[in-house]
């Protein structure tokens, strides 16, 4: 689990300060999945994040090259980073199905979208037929946190792969 700093935003999605909201308590969840060599799995952080849609919760969470996020009118979607990659899990707090062929070396998902941040709005092209939509009300902000965050761990080798320029996302 990646470091939380005191002043980052709470990881639970209130929007408070970690400090100030839920500090030292995702502490004792990661000892105790560590005690219990616990791996994590996307399948089940996309099944969380679809309880989250489904409650209409706020919610940004940052894991490796992948930023899972829902929104107050119940949209779920998981997004890579690497390749801009974007599939939505959830739509007004229901669950859509979709498959991830998830093993302990590799990760396959059918990516319907590529998405990028412009003018502070979620935008997604559809792979299909390149059709273009403007997500209004989407945690834009957060997504580019998220995305800068994880730009910071790792070596600037690989983030030579990564598709979203500095210059492509406001804030």
């Amino acid at each position: 689990m990646a470091k939380i700093g005191r002043n980052d935003p709470c990881p639970c999605g209130s929007g408070i300060k970690y400090k100030k909201c839920c500090i030292g308590e995702f502490d004792k969840v990661a000892q105790t999945a560590a005690q219990q060599n616990i791996r994590i799995s996307l399948n089940m952080e996309v099944e969380k994040l679809q309880e989250k849609a489904a409650k209409k919760e706020k919610f940004v969470h940052a894991l490796g090259v992948f930023i899972l996020f829902s929104t107050e009118s119940g949209d779920g979607w998981l997004l890579e980073i690497t390749d801009m990659d974007a599939i939505q899990v959830a739509t007004n707090g229901k669950k859509i199905e979709f498959e991830i062929d998830e093993h302990p070396d590799t990760i396959e998902i059918n990516w319907p979208y590529q998405f990028t941040i412009k003018n502070k709005k979620f935008v997604t092209t559809a792979y299909a037929d390149n059709e273009t939509r403007v997500w209004d009300d989407y945690p834009s902000h957060r997504i580019v946190s998220a995305v800068k965050k994880i730009r910071k761990k790792f070596p600037p080798e690989l983030l030579k792969s990564i598709h979203l320029d500095e210059n492509e996302i406001d804030d």
